[in-house]
């Protein structure tokens, strides 16, 4: 069940499969309200840095099957939210299209660039050393990132360029993406043939 509004820039979805339930809700022009439980401590830390630095709004609600591992639950809710944003984005005519960051996190230091293109690639290196941060293992911090772009059908490169805390690297890189994704969803006024020498995004 789809519910999008494309004035407002708004899109809610409701995921269910034999794995995770997901209620989400995306607005683009927020104010940085997070409202996220998905039962995974440090999954709702990346993605309220992601929404309190990327000015949006997010509501998503997660029960997913963590007596299994956290695997399911982190992907369904990157693509969910991905989807969401995909929604609120509509034809994406007047938007910036691109969008970059430079992001300290104390002594971390992480850079994405976003191309907000109907294409879905995504390079996410983040060195990161520890098994787990928190309850969410390493390998699925970088694969959120990547389910959550590509679900977003956008272009995305995420890079931890320096740090020694595997913590601070992640949330680098999450408040890097939210800047870079905040700039280019701004409404720049132009129509999308404007934004691309094909016409259309």
């Amino acid at each position: 069940m789809t519910q999008e509004h494309a004035t407002l820039r708004q899109a809610a979805l409701e995921r269910a499969t034999r794995e995770t339930r997901i209620e989400a809700f995306v607005r683009l022009d927020g104010a940085g309200r997070a409202d996220i439980s998905t039962g995974v401590g440090f999954l709702d830390h990346m993605l309220t840095a992601l929404t309190v630095h990327g000015r949006l709004d997010v509501t998503l609600r997660c029960q997913g099957d963590l007596h299994v591992d956290d695997h399911h639950t982190a992907e369904d809710c990157a693509i969910v939210l991905g989807q969401c944003i995909d929604r609120a984005l509509g034809d994406r005519s007047g938007i910036e299209r691109f969008g970059w960051a430079l992001v300290p996190m104390d002594e971390a230091l992480a850079r994405a660039a976003v191309d907000l293109v109907t294409r879905s690639v995504c390079v996410v290196r983040l060195g990161l050393r520890r098994e787990r941060l928190g309850e969410l293992s390493s390998e699925n911090v970088g694969h959120v990132i990547w389910s959550l772009v590509s679900n977003a059908r956008c272009v995305a490169h995420v890079d931890v360029l320096r740090g020694r805390n595997d913590h601070h690297r992640a949330e680098a890189a999450f408040k890097a993406l939210a800047v870079a994704l905040r700039q280019a969803v701004a409404r720049s006024g132009r129509p999308a043939a404007d934004n691309s020498t094909k016409g259309v995004l």
